[in-house]
């Protein structure tokens, strides 16, 4: 190996010095050839051109990376060491169109194109939700996959604003349309709130896709949903999706669409660990918005979940190497 790929210590540098990066990892433009030892890559889209009312996830990848030197080594509960597990590194941001949303979505695409190329398995810092549809587009382009989702939206709906079908409320429509996700393995988990009508309720349960309310998460428990997603998903390769809406707002509340009556962060942390041993190909973590939370707190949230997230990504890539 011609580079360590371990975080900087908090016994080394203090965590408020030095350069942010995702988790206090190394910085690797995709060209150097040192990525061909990276397993995970986080990849920043500071983007919320698909925001219908209010914006601000666009800061979300700074905020998250600035909250991130913070994060330390080990989980707390299994002991794991997802940097000692396998190579991470920060591979920098999209250079996204702010004024174009096609172009965005192109660009995104091509970016993981080449992350895929390279053999790393993205884990993406939004950005409102429909980066996930670019970020789709590439990592399913041989095959749909599974997905397991929390969210207090389905993101299900068909169009905005008399027919406009690219918003944060459409990517998984679109996803499903383009054959990138497979419905009946799709799990959708934490879903409130008031809607505009059932439009994308009455389309996910047409498709197949398992809506858990949050009703029925708080009635059946963590441990009981997170079973069942587990049995729906199978073996298959699968896109971990997490809003950071899911949680409710009285502990998050920088996001752009809150609905309250979520899970709460230790909630959101179990709901996590229930993804160890899935085929996990890629994740996301989308709509922080920095402006709607100055106390930062929403951010360092965002990326504990991410560390969370982390943890059953790290142990997918080891088990696929051994």
């Amino acid at each position: 190996m011609s580079r360590s790929f371990l975080p900087i210590s908090g016994f080394e540098l203090p965590r408020f010095a030095g350069v942010p990066t995702f988790m206090r990892l190394p910085h690797l433009e995709l060209g150097e050839p040192d990525i061909s030892e990276v397993s995970i890559g986080f990849v920043g889209v500071p983007w919320d051109g698909g925001t219908t009312n209010r914006p601000g996830a666009r800061h979300g990848p700074r905020a998250l990376r600035d909250a991130s030197t913070m994060i330390r080594q080990v989980h707390p509960v299994s002991g794991l060491n997802p940097f000692e597990a396998v190579n991470c590194a920060d591979l920098g941001d999209v250079a996204v169109n702010p004024a174009d949303v096609m172009d965005t979505l192109q660009r995104v695409t091509s970016v993981y194109q080449k992350v895929i190329a390279a053999g790393v398995r993205p884990f993406t810092a939004g950005g409102d939700h429909l980066v996930s549809l670019p970020v789709l587009r590439a990592v399913a382009k041989d095959k749909p996959l599974g997905m397991i989702h929390f969210d207090a939206h389905t993101d299900f709906y068909n169009s905005y604003f008399g027919g406009y079908k690219y918003t944060h409320g459409t990517p998984f429509r679109r996803a499903v349309e383009e054959g990138l996700l497979d419905p009946k393995k799709v799990v959708q988990i934490g879903i409130r709130g008031t809607g505009y009508d059932t439009e994308d309720i009455d389309f996910a349960l047409a498709n197949g896709v398992r809506l858990v309310r949050i009703e029925e998460l708080f009635k059946r428990g963590v441990e009981d949903v997170m079973a069942e997603a587990r049995d729906i998903v199978g073996q298959d390769a699968i896109y971990v999706s997490f809003d950071i809406d899911g949680i409710d707002p009285s502990f998050a509340p920088g996001t752009g669409t809150p609905e309250i009556g979520g899970f709460n962060t230790f909630e959101a942390q179990q709901l996590c660990r229930g993804l160890s041993g899935l085929n996990i190909a890629a994740c996301d973590l989308v709509e922080v918005s920095p402006p709607f939370d100055p106390s930062g707190m929403t951010a360092w949230v965002g990326v504990s979940i991410m560390f969370e997230l982390l943890c059953p990504l790290a142990e997918s890539v080891a088990a696929s190497n051994s």
